[in-house]
């Protein structure tokens, strides 16, 4: 196995890790999603209902940006492994970065072994199979 096969082996791995981290912390705003509920149906009685459907609206898309991004890290780190959809892989690895610190430190070194050129060889190689 080369060097460059290794890395993507550990790069599709790390992926794997950091996409179920990033789903794990896009479940945080459950929260502010429970308590915008509870603020809309009057459980919480000095909250005035547009605060409560901010925290419903905003919370939403907060879990749904969450998980798009771990869902995308997890499908990036299996396309790593099996050498498919070079773009993807590198636009994903640049979106991870947001997530910080893991993101960033993931997107990082899989954008650099991305750009060997010995790499894109390896993709297109799968490519042609």
């Amino acid at each position: 196995m080369s060097q460059d096969e290794e890395h993507l082996k550990l790069l599709s791995i790390f992926h794997y890790v950091v996409g179920g981290i990033a789903g794990f912390f896009a479940c945080f705003p459950l929260i502010h999603f429970c308590l915008g509920v509870a603020m809309l149906a009057g459980a919480i009685d000095d909250a005035p209902g547009v605060v409560g459907l901010f925290f419903v609206m905003f919370s939403l898309l907060a879990i749904a940006a969450g998980w798009t991004l771990a869902i995308c890290l997890i499908v990036a780190g299996r396309r790593l492994a099996r050498r498919q959809h070079y773009t993807f892989c590198l636009v994903v690895a640049a979106i991870s970065c947001v997530f910080m610190p893991l993101g960033t430190v993931l997107g990082v070194f899989t954008i650099i072994v991305l750009m060997r050129p010995t790499v894109k060889e390896l993709f297109a190689e799968a490519k042609g199979q």
